[in-house]
């Protein structure tokens, strides 16, 4: 790509800085890290080593004409610009800039793009990146389009620009093929970028689950060792690789030789344990680095969660192994497992090698970690991969979500979530996950929003109920206990989904059998079948009820309640149930003798090599137990077989009309304002949203004009918050028709309200009789947008009775969300009352969801005053704020690592 001409002097050193996000780790194809910033001055060094190690074609292919060397005029242009019409980003890996990125403003509105790779690194994604971020930082700045001229044989980046998912038109002149495109955000070009960061961060995980050898740092030879318990876990556990142990003081440790350096070591290292004091950590990653190293598992205590100083060691810790290329699991963590037969790796300190299964673990407390893979152990669950993150400083739960999405041996993903860093992200992610494989998650700190030392997080403006409805919209199974994850996680890793809410009953127990059924009952199952056997009930009596239950068309699943009579082993009914489970396309889970898990008897062998084999029954102390579990995986069943229409389209909006709107607003009040009643009208009405129209009146005089603009069948009411939050006090006067009873309601209100100067009176016209309703929405800076839903009112407002969702919203969000309320049954016909129009209500739901999706400046919203009626719904009091966000939700359209601990930690 040519070299952008021109004959203006360098940009002198006091241009502005560039904004502060525009720097980030990112994440190459291979699961590799590296560092992109804007340029500087001072890179003029960085700039020339560089260039000289690039090939002589991939200068012609950036300039079009042999450029050997670059003139100080040259390094200077390049290095000094003003990060507004002259803008370049540079990627550094290990002290060296290895790639450099660039767009000067041409004409208003549209600048040239030009990349140039260093040879070893090209093939590692990095122009996309590259791209990426320039397109994110020309927006920031008004740049639409993006424009390049190519050499037609330079085949690499003409892919790039092809393969970003924007719209690239091209013409041929001259020998040279001139591309041009627009840099707004498409569907398909986020896809793509999704579809990046995806494959990148599930390979970087994949080289720590999949070594062909690991390093042991801190081996030590002494009993009761952390370095000593290490080693012997991994060679106790079978590790197919090889293992390598570093201890400079030492010669040997458990009979292999010991290397002072990781450097020392003769063959290539894929994964180092470290296990040396936290002040010796450092050393460690430099020394892997060198060595070539994909990843470190920090096993270490003595970073963040100790304090402001551990804080500041650990955010060096992230810096410096990003910086050189690696990832980081931990620091004080537990450590990695993958149960595969062919690795065979236990790279922790639990000396229990969990059974092979089905499930994914993430959990991020070491002392929890050991705790769950003995719970693990005791149940025959069996785990495919477990991974304890620590203080999770690098790699998170998002990490691997997106591994175990695409891995075969995993079906089912538990998390122990003690904070969540990067909720938006985590939502876009589970939401894609859910729909392939069932997540259950624990969340602790739920009440309280605290979390453990070591995970310093930014606060979340949204309440904690949007939490859990982030979870919800995202098909996570989210439970409150440890145990009722694994009660939930050993029914989805055995057995089959049901098709519905269902349920049939068979037990030897009339009085656990109702147990079951009002377990049931209570969390929205339907018992359409209950068989009492009685107790003397044989193992062909369990069969034949069992067959009956699963092949009735009438039933979803089966619950069956096994106790023995005296001096009977119930190895008969064991093997039924065994049998039928294993036979059975609907699930099957009991309580037989009261055991916990999947017991021996009910088993069924796993060709794959689990402990227990698709078709197990799993069994429960308690029938409510049972029941609850089945609940859980009922609710996600019906999640997955919903059909979930897609967002506000496009066509269904202006939001070109919008955004002129909002960039006028904060061109006219840069730091920000409170829409008057014409703007918020064209804003809303650019999504399909009719604002009732609003007078506002100071006097008698003022009500009864507005009363006669409006052509009468009018409404005088008090709008400040203090008197339309009073059930107790009448505001509002309805039905005037004429200037007499405007004169009435004027002297009657005024005379019954406390100050009323202070009431803020309007006029509007009568609107027909509804339910009213509140949609509200906001901006928040973890989440991005959040939008609630509820019955309008002061005890609603005082008992939290809102739905939430995080947008873009499809129809089933939207539904959901006029359902689950409490109050929800005001706007179905209650005690006699009309239907309202729901699927208005509905249809305004997902247009402030959308509207607060496009438009990030928009930091609160709300329709405070719908009502909802029979024939429709009319949007009568709404207010809106508009403020400037300098970064807007760039890491939604660039593909970047979460910051370094200290800021924030990842998600």
């Amino acid at each position: 790509m040519r070299l952008v001409t021109g004959t203006e002097d360098p940009v002198e050193n006091q241009a502005p800085a560039a904004p502060r996000h525009w720097e980030a780790d990112v994440l190459l194809r291979d699961g590799r890290t590296a560092h992109i910033r804007p340029i500087e001055a001072r890179d003029a060094e960085l700039l020339v080593d560089f260039y000289a190690r690039v090939s002589d074609q991939s200068k012609y292919y950036r300039f079009f004409s042999p450029m050997p060397q670059l003139s100080d005029r040259d390094v200077a242009r390049f290095t000094q610009v003003d990060h507004v019409n002259r803008v370049a980003f540079v990627l550094t890996l290990s002290g060296k800039m290895i790639a450099v990125g660039r767009y000067d403003v041409v004409r208003p509105g549209e600048a040239e793009v030009a990349f140039l790779v260093e040879d070893q690194h090209q093939g590692r994604g990095i122009a996309q990146l590259l791209l990426e971020h320039l397109a994110q930082a020309g927006r920031e700045r008004g740049v639409e389009r993006f424009v390049a001229e190519v050499l037609p044989d330079n085949s690499r980046m003409i892919q790039t620009f092809r393969d970003a998912g924007y719209r690239v038109a091209s013409e041929y002149e001259d020998g040279v093929l001139a591309l041009e495109f627009s840099i707004e955000p498409t569907d398909t070009a986020i896809g793509l970028m999704v579809n990046r960061e995806h494959r990148a961060e599930a390979a970087s995980i994949e080289k720590f689950f999949n070594p062909r050898s690991v390093a042991v740092i801190g081996a030590s030879r002494r009993q009761d060792t952390i370095g000593q318990a290490l080693v012997r876990n991994l060679v106790m556990g079978d590790f197919t690789g090889r293992v390598y142990v570093v201890n400079p003081s030492s010669a040997a440790v458990s009979g292999m030789p010991a290397y002072s350096t990781v450097g020392e070591i003769p063959d290539d290292v894929d994964v180092a344990i470290v296990a040396v004091p936290a002040e010796a950590v450092q050393d460690v990653v430099l020394d892997c680095a060198a060595k070539g190293v994909h990843g470190l598992v920090v096993i270490s205590s003595g970073f963040a969660e100790t304090g402001e100083e551990g804080r500041q060691r650990q955010r060096r810790l992230v810096g410096l192994s990003r910086s050189y290329g690696l990832r980081l699991i931990g620091p004080n963590c537990l450590g990695i497992i993958n149960t595969d037969p062919a690795v065979s790796l236990n790279a922790s300190l639990s000396g229990l090698m969990p059974p092979r299964g089905r499930a994914g673990f993430f959990c991020q407390s070491g002392a929890l970690g050991s705790a769950i893979l003995e719970k693990v152990n005791n149940r025959g669950l069996g785990l495919s991969t477990f991974v304890s993150a620590g203080n999770r400083a690098d790699v998170s739960g998002n990490d691997l979500l997106q591994y175990w999405e695409e891995d075969d041996s995993t079906e089912v993903v538990l998390l122990y979530l003690e904070s969540i860093g990067n909720p938006r992200k985590f939502s876009r992610i589970a939401r894609r996950v859910s729909l392939r494989k069932p997540i259950i998650a624990v969340r602790s700190g739920r009440t309280t929003q605290g979390v453990p030392m070591g995970h310093a997080v930014r606060k979340i403006a949204a309440p904690p109920q949007a939490v859990d409805a982030m979870f919800r919209q995202a098909g996570v199974i989210q439970v409150d206990t440890l145990e009722e994850m694994f009660d939930v996680a050993q029914l989805l890793a055995h057995q089959p989904l049901p098709r519905g809410r269902r349920v049939a009953i068979v037990g030897n127990s009339d009085a656990l059998g109702l147990l079951a059924a009002d377990a049931a009952a209570a969390v929205g199952l339907v018992v359409n079948k209950s068989v009492a056997l009685g107790a003397e009930a044989t193992a062909e009596d369990f069969e034949d009820a069992l067959d009956a239950a699963i092949d009735d068309p009438e039933v979803d699943s089966v619950v069956a309640v096994y106790i023995p009579p005296l001096n009977v082993s119930g190895e008969d009914v064991a093997n039924v149930l065994a049998a039928v489970g294993e036979q059975s396309d609907k699930p099957l889970v009991s309580s037989f003798l009261g055991a916990e898990g999947v017991p021996e008897l009910l088993r069924v062998p796993d060709v794959a090599g689990s402990t227990a084999g698709r078709g197990s029954v799993p069994s429960y102390p308690a029938v409510e137990a049972a029941v609850r579990a089945l609940a859980r995986v009922v609710e996600y069943a019906v999640w997955l077989r919903t059909p979930d229409g897609p967002p506000v389209g496009p066509d269904e909006v202006d939001q070109a009309a919008a955004k002129r709107l909002i960039n006028d607003l904060l061109r006219r009040h840069p730091q920000g304002t409170e829409l008057e009643q014409p703007d918020l009208t064209t804003l809303l009405a650019a999504y399909g949203i009719e604002l009732w129209e609003t007078r506002e009146v100071t006097s008698h005089e003022e009500a009864q004009k507005a009363g006669e603009d409006l052509g009468w069948d009018v409404v005088l009411k008090a709008t400040a918050d203090h008197l339309r939050e009073r059930p107790d006090q009448a505001h509002v006067w309805r039905n005037i028709d004429t200037p007499g009873e405007m004169q009435d309601a004027w002297e009657s209100l005024t005379a019954r309200i406390t100050e009323p100067e202070k009431a803020g009176f309007v006029v509007q016209k009568n609107s027909t009789p509804g339910v009213p309703v509140a949609i509200r929405s906001i901006e928040d800076p973890l989440f991005g947008p959040v939008v609630s839903f509820g019955i309008s009112g002061p005890l609603i407002e005082l008992l939290a009775d809102k739905a939430y969702r995080i947008p873009p919203l499809g129809e089933r969000d939207a539904a959901a969300m006029v359902r689950e309320i409490k109050s929800s049954p005001m706007l179905f016909g209650y005690r006699g009352s009309e239907v309202v129009d729901v699927a208005e209500v509905e249809r305004l739901i997902r247009r402030v969801a959308q509207l607060q999706n496009d438009l990030p400046q928009v930091s609160s919203m709300e329709l405070s005053l719908v009502l909802a009626g029979a024939d429709g719904a009319t949007v009568l009091t709404a207010a809106a704020r508009v403020d400037p966000v300098a970064d807007a939700r760039s890491d939604w359209f660039v593909r970047r690592l979460p910051d370094h601990p200290g800021d924030t930690i990842p998600g």
